[in-house]
C-alpha cells in the first residue's frame, strides 16, 4: 500500500504511516466535542467554592471561619445559579443532562 500523504510503500494492514504518521483509514466516528465554554466556567467556578469550604470547613465548628469566606462563598453559589437559570432560559425551558 501507498501512504496517501507521503507517497511511501507501507505494509497492507498498517494504521498509520512508519514516516509521516498519517493514519490510513478513515474514522468511523468522529471525536467528541470539548465541554461548551459556559460549562468550563462553571466548573471553575464551583472548584472555587469547594476548595475555600474544604480550606476552612474545620473552622466553622469554633466559628473562626472570616466573613470574607463566607462572603465569598456565597456570592459564588449565587452566580453560579443565576448562570444556570440564564442559560435554562436562552435555551427555552429546555433541560439539557
Amino acid at each position: 500500500m501507498i501512504c496517501a500523504q507521503c507517497g511511501t510503500d507501507i505494509a497492507d494492514k498498517a494504521l498509520i504511516c512508519f514516516r509521516c504518521g498519517n493514519a490510513t483509514f478513515q474514522a468511523r466516528r468522529a471525536p467528541a466535542a470539548p465541554p461548551a465554554r459556559g460549562r468550563q466556567l462553571i466548573l471553575v467556578v464551583a472548584l472555587v467554592i469547594l476548595i475555600l469550604a474544604a480550606l476552612f470547613m474545620g473552622q466553622v465548628q469554633t466559628g473562626t471561619v472570616p466573613d470574607w469566606v463566607r462572603y465569598t462563598v456565597i456570592s459564588l453559589a449565587a452566580v453560579v445559579l443565576a448562570w444556570r437559570v440564564l442559560v435554562h432560559r436562552r435555551r427555552g425551558g429546555r433541560i439539557r443532562p
